[in-house]
């Protein structure tokens, strides 16, 4: 908390950048969660193990999931949303950005008809991948599908449109796809996180409530590597 007295505009604004799948939503994915609503459970998951060690490219993944889900509808997404494992006190922790006159914001690979639905919860903003609006009656465009390396160039975006610094940003996040921007930022919380964070991570946590991740933010960091 802000010390008695003192002036939340004396110091500068910070970012903070979340993740989401395996991030606010734990030990899932936006994919898995919509493909669970379509019987397409076993194919996701097929795509997933693709994606994770086989290197399959982000455009093709969508491409492949836009097949599975071609009768996908806005009331399926919706459950699929409402029904995700989500982290405990996310608007809790987003709220209190908001009262600490800092900025949050969520980038994320998935599509951005599911995460574009986390604005009402407090986020400032979100960025997913350009999908086609529902009911789908095109194809994706594979330009407009994420890529990894995207997170660092949306942060930037983001820190451009709220006056900020990259070096006041902190990340949230949980796999390889946040990589790039945990070497990118001073302070960086691991997630409920895999191997490939390991040494990037100025501060871990393991457990269901984003306020309790939060809290690690007022410690003394670890020294990285």
């Amino acid at each position: 908390m802000e010390s008695p007295g003192k002036n939340i505009h004396d110091r500068p604004r910070t970012l903070h950048l979340f993740d989401l799948d395996g991030t606010l939503i734990r030990g899932s994915a936006a994919a898995v969660e919509i493909s669970r609503q379509l019987g397409v459970s076993a194919e996701i998951a097929e795509l997933e193990r693709e994606f994770l060690t086989a290197g399959l490219a982000p455009d093709e993944f969508a491409v492949r999931a836009r097949e599975l889900w071609a009768e996908l509808t806005a009331a399926q997404v919706e459950t699929a949303f409402e029904g995700a494992p989500w982290l405990a006190g996310i608007r809790e922790v987003w709220a209190d950005i908001r009262a600490r006159g800092d900025y949050c914001a969520v980038i994320t690979l998935s599509p951005d008809f599911f995460v574009e639905r986390l604005l009402p919860w407090g986020a400032h903003a979100t960025h997913g991948s350009r999908w086609p609006a529902l009911p789908f009656t095109g194809p994706v465009d594979r330009a407009g599908i994420l890529d990894t390396a995207a997170k660092v160039r949306i942060a930037n975006e983001l820190c451009t449109r709220f006056g900020v610094r990259l070096e006041d940003c902190v990340a949230f996040g949980d796999s390889m796809s946040d990589a790039a921007i945990f070497a990118s930022v001073p302070r960086a919380v691991a997630v409920n996180a895999d191997h490939h964070l390991a040494g990037l991570a100025t501060h871990t946590y393991r457990g269901g409530d984003l306020r309790e991740a939060f809290e690690l933010l007022s410690t003394r960091p670890r020294s990285r590597g």
